[in-house]
Order: C-alpha cells, then sequence, then structure tokens
C-alpha cells in the first residue's frame, strides 16, 4: 500500500506540537503533508518560517491549485479552507466548519474522498471538535488514523473527541507519531 497524502489537523498548542512531529521527519520522508492548524485569519504568514527552522522537508502555505508533491509539507492559508484534489490543491472562503476556516474537516474529509486508503489522518492538541468527522470518514474509507495521546498534549479536548468517536489505529505520543509516520510512508515505497 502506496500513501499518496498525510493530513495533519491541530489547534490549541499546535505549533509546539508540530514543532516536534515535523523536525522528526527525516529529509527523505517521501509522502506530501498537508496541515491544519487553526489560527487567527490575520496572522501572518510567518507559521511556515517559524516550522522550518524545525523541518527538514520544505514547508509552504498553500496556494490556490497548487501541485500536490512528494516530501513537501503544505500549511492551510489562515482564513481558507484547504480541499483535496486530484494532485492538486484547492483553497475556498466557505463558511466556517466548527467555527473554523481553516477547518480540519474540510481537509480530512476532501482527502478521504479522493484518496480513500491512500491517506494517513493525523489529530493533534486542539481546544474543540474540530476533525472528528473528518477522521470518521478517512477510517470509513479504509485510511488510517493516529490521534495524539490525550494525556501528552496542551489540549486534550480534540484528541479525545477523536478517540471516543473513531476506532484510531494508533494513539501515540508526538514523537512516536512520527516515526509511525516514517514507518508507514518509507515501508510503502518499497
Amino acid at each position: 500500500m502506496s500513501f499518496k497524502l498525510v493530513v495533519i489537523g491541530t489547534s490549541l498548542g499546535g505549533l509546539s506540537a508540530l514543532k516536534i512531529i515535523l523536525g522528526n521527519l527525516p529529509a527523505d520522508f517521501p509522502v506530501p503533508i498537508a496541515i491544519v492548524q487553526h489560527r487567527h485569519k490575520e496572522s501572518k504568514n510567518t507559521l511556515s518560517e517559524l516550522l522550518q527552522e524545525f523541518a527538514l522537508l520544505p514547508i509552504r502555505e498553500v496556494e490556490d491549485k497548487d501541485e500536490i508533491l512528494p516530501g513537501h509539507i503544505y500549511l492551510a492559508p489562515a482564513d481558507y479552507h484547504l480541499l483535496v484534489e486530484l494532485g492538486h490543491f484547492a483553497l475556498s472562503t466557505d463558511e466556517p466548519v466548527s467555527y473554523a476556516r481553516p477547518s480540519i474537516d474540510v481537509l480530512f474529509e476532501s482527502a478521504a474522498d479522493v484518496y480513500c486508503e491512500q491517506v494517513i489522518g493525523v489529530i493533534l492538541t486542539g481546544a474543540n471538535q474540530d476533525g472528528v468527522q473528518g477522521l470518521k470518514k478517512i477510517k470509513l474509507r479504509g485510511g488510517l488514523t493516529i490521534v495524539q495521546e490525550p494525556s501528552t498534549a496542551e489540549s486534550y479536548v480534540m484528541p479525545e473527541a477523536a478517540i471516543s468517536a473513531v476506532a484510531v489505529d494508533w494513539i501515540l505520543t508526538l514523537k512516536d507519531i512520527a516515526s509511525q509516520m516514517v514507518k508507514l510512508c518509507h515501508s510503502s515505497r518499497k
């Protein structure tokens, strides 16, 4: 099984969680990663720069119709939903979902629709329920699901909501999430 995309959703406490995960991925990590981190719509484009200091893979904020390339990390821009289409991303200014735009559910559900079982969905720290429906859909379509161990999360609400709603495949600490992603994505290349 080769994976086409890893989708990560996080909210409160996400920056420090993402630093650990992205910082533990090797430069040859083969699968593209798309991330929704809830942030204020006025927030500047500094998130990618902040994270780039810790990551070996190139990080960029998505622009509409960006091609999805292996070994790249894509961030949803502030105040836009990030959607997956075949081979590229789309941005939308539709209404917020779960009070959020970008919404984790929107990213996860569109990824599940396009890539089905070739998606890995990851839910990290956060203070709301966003991501639960999307993770459900990834699981339903045969994709794999990973959730941060709630006791290690800065805000356990989002991981706990995901775990109580979805029979997730793995509940792991941040470092273990990174190594699990490496295991899954590197073994899928052979």
